[in-house]
């Protein structure tokens, strides 16, 4: 593949990732960041640059909601899937099965 093309798969395909990394359950940046390169066989670094824009345009979008919370000692901001995440999540994921 080429670089070009390498770089347009992921820009398409981040949404994706992180929606399915948070199917299981809810987490923080850093563990999103952690599971996505270990998903990827560390082909994929999830920079913080480019992970918490990509989080609120899915909060904005009413795909996640976050909650702040302490109870591990460190405040840190918990993102999950909604409703409607886990119907988008449905959704591309089939349409990455099709494609």
């Amino acid at each position: 593949m080429t670089d070009k093309f390498q770089r347009d798969l992921l820009r398409g395909s981040l949404d994706l990732m992180v929606l399915s990394v948070l199917a299981g359950s809810k987490k923080y940046g850093y563990l999103i960041q952690k599971e996505v390169r270990e998903a990827s066989s560390a082909r994929v670094d999830l920079p913080a640059g480019t992970l918490y824009p990509l989080l609120h345009r899915l909060e904005d979008d009413g795909l996640v909601r976050s909650t702040w919370d302490d109870s591990t000692g460190r405040e840190r901001k918990w993102y999950e899937l909604t409703a409607a995440g886990r119907k988008r999540l449905a959704v591309q994921a089939q349409e990455w099965t099709d494609y």
